[in-house]
């Protein structure tokens, strides 16, 4: 996100240019008769009186209950008859103060694949700071803490006695915090972490990397800090845990827990839950392109070398350089997004104040979205309540996927809200979390699901 807003902001989430649209939804850059029939969609309301819901996790058991997290420090249980009125855990003491357009507060959560035996789940949330800063003169701004908690007797309780902190981090200012945490299919703990905050990753906190054409580096730096990168570890063995043995940076330079790095801020990751399992980034960019990327084992998704497919001029966020390198100084090649989108900001036009990475669609009740990838935007500038929702064709090879925007029959022209994360179910259906407010404040935040348009609407 930026620095001055939160997830209500351009900064910090993702953004992306609109693609003409045709009758339903079409793929940029094909013909009209070429593109697949789909049935118009429309979102169905699933629970309300939410205050800022940032994503939708299934619990991985038989009892089809979702749970949403709710920035400010709440995770609620939505079950087969709604929304359960007590959470099922709560944070909010030991968080830091939100202010009215916040990054931090509770940001992530998964599920051990084996919950239904174990009990263990994780979170991501952010603390009050602890002493000392990142140069002379300057404090801190929170701390971020990974941490497990197991569920108590009460299935719809989490044990509050329970934490064990599993890693902890220093941010040195408050906005870029990445958020997701998820398991993979190789049933290692994956944790996305933004640069460390401020803007085009110089300030404090922000180390100097090896591009001296942009001062600082976190998103280029794998030595020095965890910032601009996705983690990977293993939360079944070790104390507290420990490091699979194939991440990239084992017995090399860097540090161990990285498994792929040069992100700005990746807020939502995910993994698709069938097909070939790929795991897809969204990364909020600074002030012209935002990007979607597959996230590879060792990758360098280029921040702040470049932003989207862009040479990034960090002296000068406004225009780009003519050339950059294409490879960083261990000689791994800067990788392109699949998807990018222009900045409300940019010059050449644009409508979107961040992106939000969401996922592919894997359920049964719209079978002409089966293997699309599910994305939208924040909102078309910081202030308005009119997030965007767009589906992308997925295509193999080099180059950037074909993209459209997705009208909804009750609202055709965008969401109606500030749309701020997605979520899937355990059968692959795919949900939206929206508020009527950018920043985590009222009480206007709802669940949606993504279903085929009524008839009789």
């Amino acid at each position: 996100m930026n620095s001055t807003f939160t997830l209500t902001t351009r900064g910090s989430l993702l953004r992306l240019t609109l693609l003409t649209f045709f009758s339903l939804f079409l793929f940029h850059g094909c013909k009209k008769d070429d593109m697949p029939r789909v049935k118009p969609l429309d979102l169905k309301l699933i629970a309300d009186g939410f205050t800022s819901p940032i994503g939708v996790v299934a619990f991985p058991d038989h009892s089809k209950r979702l749970a949403v997290i709710d920035q400010v420090g709440k995770i609620f249980i939505i079950g087969e008859n709604g929304k359960l009125p007590t959470p099922f855990m709560d944070v909010v003491s030991k968080m830091v103060t939100l202010n009215q357009f916040d990054e931090r507060g509770l940001i992530g959560l998964a599920f051990h694949p084996r919950y239904k035996d174990n009990g263990r789940f994780f979170i991501y949330y952010t603390l009050p700071r602890r002493e000392g800063g990142p140069q002379e003169g300057v404090l801190w701004n929170n701390l971020s803490r990974i941490s497990e908690y197991r569920v108590s007797s009460d299935p719809n309780q989490a044990d509050m006695g329970s934490e064990k902190v599993i890693l902890e981090w220093d941010d040195p200012q408050g906005n870029h915090n990445g958020g997701t945490l998820a398991f993979g299919p190789d049933g290692y703990l994956y944790i996305a972490i933004g640069d460390g905050g401020s803007a085009n990753d110089v300030a404090p906190g922000h180390v100097e990397d090896w591009y001296a054409a942009n001062a600082g580096g976190n998103g280029q730096d794998v030595e020095a800090n965890l910032f601009g990168s996705i983690l990977r570890i293993d939360v079944n063995r070790g104390e507290p845990y420990a490091i699979p043995h194939d991440n990239p940076f084992v017995n090399k330079t860097g540090r161990d827990e990285i498994y792929a790095y040069g992100f700005r801020n990746p807020f939502r990751i995910s993994f698709d839950m069938k097909g070939s399992r790929q795991l897809f980034a969204g990364d909020a960019g600074q002030v012209l392109y935002e990007e979607v990327s597959i996230v590879k084992k060792g990758g360098n998704y280029g921040w702040n070398v470049k932003e989207g497919t862009h040479c990034f001029n960090a002296a000068s966020n406004k225009e780009t350089f003519a050339s950059c390198p294409d490879v960083d100084n261990f000689g791994n090649r800067l990788i392109d997004p699949v998807i990018e989108l222009n900045n409300w900001q940019n010059p050449m036009g644009g409508k979107a104040t961040t992106v939000i990475g969401g996922n592919v669609y894997r359920g049964n009740d719209i079978p002409g979205l089966n293997g699309k990838y599910i994305f939208g935007t924040f909102s078309q500038s910081p202030t308005t309540p009119d997030g965007e929702l767009f589906v992308a064709e997925p295509r193999h090879g080099p180059g950037l996927w074909s993209y459209a925007e997705i009208e909804l029959k009750s609202s055709p022209d965008d969401v109606g809200y500030f749309l701020k994360g997605f979520g899937q179910d355990n059968e692959g259906e795919i949900y939206l979390t929206v508020s009527e407010v950018g920043g985590p404040q009222g009480t206007t935040g709802k669940v949606m699901k993504l279903v085929k348009a009524s008839s009789k609407n």
